[in-house]
């Protein structure tokens, strides 16, 4: 374990003997004023948002295109495999009904 590890590990110790000494938190009791209207709430919502998808690690433009022909490749050879099955299944039974009769 490095020194860094080592002192964030002793801080979250302190954090967590802090916290325990504190003993449990008492609920905050919200008033008609606390409460927000549904514009606001929307507002909040949507700038919570984007400060989400700012923290989000978007692939570069050669990883999304590989990742896009994989995506195609694959599901290319997947619809030939079961296009293939039900064929030969199709050709399978015809033929066991044909001489069943």
């Amino acid at each position: 374990m490095n020194r860094e590890m080592r002192r964030l590990a002793a801080k979250e110790e302190e954090r967590a003997k802090k916290r325990r000494s504190e003993g449990p938190r008492q609920g905050k009791k919200s008033s008609k004023g606390d409460q927000l209207s549904l514009f606001q709430r929307a507002k909040k919502y949507l700038h919570e948002v984007r400060s989400e998808m700012k923290k989000v690690n978007w692939p570069t433009r050669d990883e999304l295109v590989t990742y896009t022909i994989v995506v195609f490749g694959m599901t290319t050879v997947l619809t030939l495999l079961v296009f293939g099955m039900d064929w030969g299944f199709n050709k399978l039974v015809f033929s066991v009904l044909d001489a069943i009769t």
